[in-house]
């Protein structure tokens, strides 16, 4: 109802603001020009009541859903009613309600234009008519589905997922874990914990992105080990000196099988029931018509991986979250399978516990390395703690958004999640978590460029953060995050900057001061058959007295090599040169 009288408000209002400026009519017969309209400063009391009336009415809408299911102002995102405004009435616009022909640039091109429930262009293209059906013939849970739905209804309602500078605080001063370690805890009380505890692994990447085709945790990180090969030792060494915890992964169906051989060799009690959940797969959308995307040589490129956002979905869909309810299970932790420093620390899970908090972030000090990723803010309207990509800036906000000193952290991926407040949080919300739509524009198929463009829907574990009462963050050493994400990562972590421990923890050399050295590589190293290349001679260079590598080119490193300070290596010429063996420090060098 709020929604029809608006739209009667809205058409009302445009034929009054034509009437307002329509000349006045001439006696009939007359030969003489009209005179031209005469501009109108303010509207008139008619045209304002009408404004005044729909922009009420609009913010009205802006607080409920196409369901009808109305939320409280804290969930507004974006800086307020005027943005939710502004979209309402762009979104007017476009509906056949309004005769015009007026659009935006920013908003579902017309040919695309599918109303929830609504049918544009002739076309029925409604999610449960045609994309729920495909989701279900693949097997897809129905938490799977209502989480895509829910990704795909901020997609056709143009959520850009902006967040403004006006609408967010700094994070204030936050607790660290230097606060809350203890000398000692109580055996009873590190038992109980851990019968109460998960360790989970996030492991569905294949390292695409590093010219690998497997599992990327399968790759040879320290010392000749794999990521996997550590990570076991980690946990049987764990268990054998702090007592049992469980222990899960989340593959995807690309990684699962790999994982669970290559966890057999090394530790075959851990791939036991209930060892893994299996992430889901969500349709490509394409660009221009908002259906699912058809690749019909290739139907397994018309999906994609929904992101690590989609932990929530995998374990609510495939019942692991109530077996591990039911088994008396409160705490999860959860961790990238390629970040080696992020383990089970038991002061941060007394911490955790002791605190009741429903959901907890570390978070790490932005350096001027970091200032280009995402960082923690609160939202001004509801005080919850958010976080803000880099995606989600508009251009006129970046200068505070990589101001360091202003918003101070950064988000790890390391979160501790109370497993009854993430059930009350999907039962709340109508089985999904509240995730912000992160949308990525490609092609179906990614080795052909001029097929179809699609959007890959996305959201991101850590954006829950704003979906839990009571949530908070504590920030923690750089010790703590140690994630390989590019090459010239893998050759940090690979180098004498990071020990391993007597527990198998992956750690900065205390040379290093709690600052990795920045390692920047030219894109012959994109991929690690570049970086094998550039580390030919079989010895990875001495990195923990570096502050700054550069690499421009086609290097080769010699054996017996040392790099201190700050050093520019370059090769402008085509062919592999190679980098004498010294010690090099603070120097530029041209081969």
């Amino acid at each position: 109802r709020i929604r029809d009288f608006c739209a009667g408000c809205f058409v009302d209002l445009w034929t009054s603001l034509r009437l307002s400026n329509r000349p006045p009519p001439l006696p009939r017969g007359s030969d003489e020009a009209p005179p031209p309209p005469a501009p109108s400063l303010f509207p008139s009391m008619r045209t304002s009541v009408f404004l005044t009336s729909a922009l009420v009415a609009a913010a009205a809408v802006a607080l409920c859903d196409a369901s009808g299911t109305c939320h409280t102002p804290g969930a507004l995102r974006g800086g307020g009613i005027a943005e939710k405004v502004g979209g309402f009435v762009g979104g007017f616009l476009r509906t056949d309600s309004f005769g015009g022909d007026m659009t935006s640039p920013n908003l579902v091109a017309p040919e695309a234009k599918v109303g929830l429930g609504l049918r544009g262009g002739g076309e029925d293209v409604i999610f449960d008519g045609e994309i729920r059906p495909l989701m279900q013939a693949e097997g897809l849970s129905e938490a799977a589905i209502k989480a895509f739905q829910q990704n795909y209804e901020a997609l056709v309602r143009g959520d850009d997922g902006m967040i403004s500078e006006r609408a967010i605080s700094p994070a204030g001063d936050l607790p660290s874990l230097a606060d809350v370690v203890k000398a000692n805890l109580p055996e009873d009380q590190i038992k109980k914990m851990l019968e109460q505890t998960v360790v989970l692994k996030l492991n569905g990447g294949l390292g695409t992105g590093m010219g690998l085709e497997q599992a990327k945790s399968l790759l040879q990180v320290k010392n000749g080990e794999s990521f996997l090969a550590i990570i076991a030792k980690q946990v049987m060494a764990f268990r054998a000196t702090l007592g049992n915890v469980r222990v899960m992964f989340m593959n995807s169906f690309s990684t699962s099988a790999d994982t669970k051989v290559a966890l057999s060799a090394v530790s075959p009690e851990i791939v036991a029931d209930g060892w893994e959940v299996v992430q889901n797969k969500v349709p490509k959308i394409q660009a221009d018509t908002l259906r699912p995307a058809k690749l019909p040589g290739n139907p397994t490129k018309e999906w994609c991986p929904p992101g690590h956002g989609d932990l929530y979905p995998s374990l609510a869909g495939s019942g692991e979250l109530k077996k591990l309810l039911d088994a008396g299970v409160k705490y999860m932790f959860v961790s990238n399978a390629d970040n080696l420093g992020a383990t089970l620390d038991l002061n941060l899970l007394a911490f955790f516990v002791e605190s009741d908090k429903s959901f907890v972030m570390e978070v790490c000090e932005r350096t001027s390395s970091d200032k280009k990723g995402g960082h923690l803010a609160v939202r001004k309207q509801d005080n919850h703690l958010l976080l803000r990509e880099s995606a989600q800036c508009a251009d006129e906000d970046e200068k505070d958004f990589q101001d360091t000193e202003k918003h101070r952290y950064f988000n790890t991926n390391n979160l501790w999640i109370r497993l009854d407040k993430l059930q009350a949080v999907i039962e709340k919300n109508d089985g999904v978590v509240p995730l912000p739509m992160i949308k990525n524009s490609k092609t179906v198929d990614p080795s052909d460029a001029d097929s179809h463009k699609v959007f890959q829907l996305e959201t991101a574990m850590g954006a829950a953060i704003e979906s839990f009462d009571g949530a908070g963050a504590i920030v923690v050493g750089r010790e703590r995050f140690a994630p390989v994400k590019t090459c010239a990562d893998l050759l940090c972590v690979r180098s004498d900057a990071y020990v391993t421990t007597a527990d198998h923890r992956l750690v900065l050399d205390a040379v290093c001061e709690g600052k990795p050295p920045v390692i920047d590589l030219s894109k012959e190293y994109k991929k690690v058959s570049g970086l094998d290349k550039l580390l030919a001679a079989g010895e990875i260079p001495s990195l923990k007295n570096c502050k700054k590598l550069v690499i421009k080119g086609k290097v080769v490193f010699s054996a017996g090599t040392t790099f201190a300070g700050e050093v520019t290596i370059t090769n402008a010429a085509d062919e592999w040169k190679t980098l004498p063996a010294g010690n090099y420090d603070g120097h530029t060098i041209e081969l």
